[in-house]
C-alpha cells in the first residue's frame, strides 16, 4: 500500500498540479491557455493522502502574428503583433483527509508574475507605426475551489475540477501590453491519467472549456475556447521522456465593435514538442519532481504562431 502512495504522490508531482498557463486575450490573439502546457504526468490523480502540493512553473513564448491581419488588442487593431511574455506561476494546492475510497478532493491557489512586450508592426486607428508596449507585475489570480479525483483502479484515475480567473491585475485600456485581462474567466476541466507500468510508461489528457466574461474597458466580448492536451510519457528509472500535443479551439466568433470590424476574429492552433522528466526526492523523503518542454505552434489561424514556447516546473509534496 505504501509503494501505492509513493507512486500516485510521485506521479501527480511530476503532473505540476494541473496548473494553468495563460498569455494576452483572445482579444490579443492568444486568450488564457497555451497550447500544450495544462498536460503533465500524473495530471489526472489527486493523492489518497493528505499532504501539501507546492509547484513553481516557468513558461517563456515568442509569438507573432505577420503583418497584413488585423488583430484586435487595447480598443483597437493592429496589422501584425509581436509578443514575447514570462510567466511566472507559484500554486499551492492541499489534498484534504476524505478517508479512504475511490474520491479524493483537493483546492489550490496560483500567483502568477507576468513580464510581456507587444510590438505593433503597422497600425490602424491611433497606433502608429513600430509601437511599442511593455508590462512587468502581478498578472490575474487563478484558483480552484474544487477538485474531486476518482480512481477508477490502480491504473487509470481522472480529476475534475472548477477553475477561475480573477481579474485582479493592472489594466489600462490605452496599453498593448498589460498583466491582466480585464475580465473573469471560468473553466471546467476534465484530466485522465492511465498508467502502463509494465512498460514504464503512461498516457495523460486534458480537456478545458473556457468561458469569459465581457471587457467592459474595450466592450470586447471573448468567444469561449476549448482546450485539449494530450501527452504520451515513457520512463528510465528517474527519468522520463514523451511527446506533448495540444489545440486550443474557439467556439464561435468574437463580439463587440472592434471583433465585429473583423468578422469575429475566431481562432485556433495545435502544437506539438517533447518532454523531459526527473523524479527524486528531497531528504530522501518529500517526492521532488522536475520537467521541461519545449512545444512550438505547428499551425495558427488568428493566434500568435510561437517557435519558442518553453516550460519548466519543480513541485514538491510534503
Amino acid at each position: 500500500m505504501k509503494r501505492a502512495q509513493s507512486a500516485i504522490l510521485t506521479a501527480l508531482a511530476t503532473g505540476g498540479l494541473m496548473a494553468p498557463l495563460a498569455g494576452h486575450a483572445t482579444e490579443g490573439a492568444l486568450g488564457r491557455p497555451v497550447s500544450g502546457t495544462s498536460v503533465s504526468s500524473g495530471v489526472g490523480i489527486v493523492p489518497t493522502e493528505p499532504v501539501w502540493i507546492a509547484n513553481l512553473q516557468e513558461l517563456y513564448m515568442n509569438g507573432s502574428i505577420s503583418g497584413g491581419r488585423e488583430v484586435p488588442i487595447a480598443g483597437k487593431t493592429s496589422l501584425g503583433i509581436d509578443a514575447k511574455i514570462a510567466f511566472t506561476l507559484a500554486t499551492l494546492m492541499k489534498v484534504w483527509d476524505t478517508g479512504s475510497g475511490p474520491w479524493n478532493f483537493a483546492s489550490s491557489f496560483t500567483l502568477p508574475y507576468v513580464w510581456t512586450t507587444v510590438h505593433a508592426t503597422a497600425g490602424v486607428g491611433t497606433f502608429s507605426r513600430g509601437t511599442s508596449d511593455r508590462a512587468s507585475n502581478l498578472y490575474d489570480m487563478y484558483f480552484s475551489p474544487i477538485i474531486a479525483g476518482y480512481h477508477f483502479s490502480k491504473t487509470s484515475h481522472m480529476a475534475l475540477s472548477f477553475n477561475v480567473w480573477a481579474p485582479t491585475g493592472q489594466y489600462d485600456k490605452n496599453a498593448l501590453a498589460n498583466p491582466s485581462l480585464n475580465n473573469w474567466t471560468f473553466v471546467p476541466q476534465v484530466a485522465f491519467t492511465h498508467e502502463m507500468p509494465e512498460y514504464g510508461a503512461e498516457f495523460n489528457v486534458v480537456g478545458a472549456f473556457q468561458f469569459y466574461t465581457r471587457n467592459t474597458a474595450t466592450d470586447y466580448q471573448n468567444a469561449p475556447l476549448f482546450t485539449l492536451d494530450v501527452m504520451g510519457l515513457k520512463r528510465f528509472g528517474k527519468w522520463g521522456a514523451g511527446l506533448v500535443m495540444g489545440t486550443v479551439q474557439q467556439l464561435g466568433k468574437d463580439s463587440g465593435p472592434t471583433a465585429d470590424r473583423l468578422n469575429g476574429f475566431r481562432g485556433r492552433d495545435f502544437a506539438m514538442g517533447p518532454i523531459v522528466t526527473y523524479d527524486t526526492k528531497l531528504g530522501g523523503k518529500a517526492p521532488l519532481s522536475f520537467s521541461l518542454r519545449w512545444v512550438p505552434t505547428v499551425t495558427s489561424t488568428n493566434r500568435l504562431d510561437s517557435t519558442a514556447t518553453v516550460m519548466g516546473t519543480a513541485t514538491l509534496i510534503f
